[in-house]
């Protein structure tokens, strides 16, 4: 799958779209379309097969109209995928948990749910995140989840980026073994039975004893080599301990 960076584009004519300032046509006839639907087009094509398949003329047919009409309205794909993403972000819901710790462990778990409904998503580096009215409210509420526990500002800036990212991280790897199953046809469990036999004659438990102890232990509870959501438990309930940590030192 191809990367996508976000801020690619002309950053005044973002700003524009995901603003709603972006200039008008004062004469000639009534515009067909909107933005609003062209970002909604977009993101049906994303959810269906991925950021790869994402492009003018594939909106436009979706449309039902040139693909030329489409650049009346975004000048380009990088422009596009900067208000897919801040678009997708409006989905998130604030927390409003009475302790920081469920308030973080609720961000958390949207973000998980949202890279799933989302898949392309993980493909967008935001590296230069598009600053639109999605992503600073989001920002916005994540602080206001942490604020008044004694943490400096770039402690609390350090705890947020570490949550969203953990979710973000956990959610790939969720993601990517689905799509290794749906591509192949082939489940994890039945990739395993076909593979333990060769894997038998090839390598003698003895030589990696703590592997092979473990290895089956986890294989036996997973029935695959990993189990994504159980590692995402995981992780955030020691992520959250340590974040814990931080603030009883305060």
């Amino acid at each position: 799958m191809t990367t996508e960076y976000s801020g690619a584009g002309d950053p005044k004519r973002s700003l524009e779209l995901l603003w709603g300032v972006q200039a008008r046509p004062r004469r000639g006839p009534k515009p067909r379309l909107t933005v609003e639907e062209i970002v909604r087009a977009a993101v049906e094509v994303a959810d269906a097969d991925g950021l790869d398949a994402l492009s003018m003329r594939r909106i436009a047919d979706e449309l039902g109209v040139a693909t030329m009409s489409i650049y009346t309205y975004v000048p380009g794909k990088a422009e596009l995928i900067d208000v897919m993403l801040d678009r997708a972000l409006g989905e998130l819901t604030p927390p409003s948990a009475p302790t920081w710790r469920a308030r973080l462990e609720h961000i958390a778990r949207e973000g998980w749910a949202l890279f799933h409904r989302h898949p392309w998503m993980l493909q967008i580096a935001v590296a230069r995140p598009p600053m639109g009215p999605n992503m600073l409210a989001k920002y916005e509420y994540e602080l206001g989840a942490i604020e008044g526990l004694g943490l400096s500002d770039l402690e609390m800036d350090s705890v947020i980026a570490l949550v969203t990212g953990f979710a973000e991280s956990a959610a790939r790897g969720s993601v990517n073994a689905a799509e290794a199953e749906r591509r192949s046809g082939v489940s994890d469990l039945e990739w395993w039975e076909a593979t333990a036999p060769l894997l038998e004659q090839v390598i003698d438990p003895a030589d990696y004893p703590i592997g092979s102890r473990v290895g089956t232990a986890a294989g036996q509870e997973y029935n695959s080599a990993v189990a994504p959501g159980r590692a995402f438990e995981f992780g955030l309930a020691r992520i959250l301990d340590g974040i814990e940590s931080l603030i009883a030192s305060r």
